[in-house]
């Protein structure tokens, strides 16, 4: 017999498996799902039983704009700005003598740095690409799964918003009476009680 160690826990980490269970809810997208996950914690249930699991996995690129020189240009110098004042500002923690003078020359340089390279891989790659572009990997529907003995208890807290239904009284639970029933026009009048009989009345 062997103990877990903390090797096996790494296995597990890096070699993930699908979770099992019983699918109480599917969705469409993914702030569905976990709004019901919300509801299913805001109720007290072990949300530690509970995974999302996303089915038919898609990659969609969204095209945001043409790509031009002057974009090129722009995207290029942010992010060298960045650069430049992250190195600055780095400077003036380890070497407080540096005046801020250096920081905004650093920005200055590190943003024309920045533009000149954003032009030059523009001009390369600007046949085989001249748009920009976000990619993302979403899927066609979300699945709510629950551990097996827990489906019931989690459907019924969906479907009830979040609170627990009380069960409805039975036939057998004792000082239970069954309410009482609406009457059709083409029913025959009730037989009256017993004990309670009197003779008809004579006709008029």
């Amino acid at each position: 017999m062997s103990t877990p160690g903390p090797m096996n826990a790494r296995n597990r980490i890096l070699f993930p498996t699908l979770p099992r269970g019983e699918v109480v809810a599917t969705f469409e997208s993914y702030p569905q799902a976990q709004e019901a996950v919300d509801v299913l914690a805001r109720a007290d249930f072990p949300v530690d039983k509970v995974s999302i699991v996303g089915s038919d996995l898609k990659s969609v690129e969204r095209v945001t704009g043409k790509l031009t020189w002057g974009r090129a240009a722009l995207a290029g110098a942010a992010s060298g700005a960045w650069l430049g004042l992250f190195f600055g500002l780095l400077l003036i923690i380890f070497s407080p003598t540096v005046s801020l003078a250096f920081v905004i020359a650093a920005l200055l340089i590190g943003a024309g740095f920045g533009m000149l390279w954003g032009l030059v891989s523009y001009g390369v790659n600007r046949r085989r690409r001249d748009f920009t572009s976000i990619q993302q990997v979403i899927a066609t529907s979300y699945s709510v799964v629950v551990d097996n003995e827990l489906g019931n208890r989690a459907r019924n807290l969906l479907q009830g918003g979040g609170a627990e239904q009380p069960a409805a009284p039975t036939a057998t639970a004792p000082g239970w009476t069954p309410p009482p029933q609406a009457q059709h026009p083409s029913d025959p009048p009730p037989a009256p009680p017993a004990g309670d009989e009197r003779p008809p009345a004579p006709p008029a």
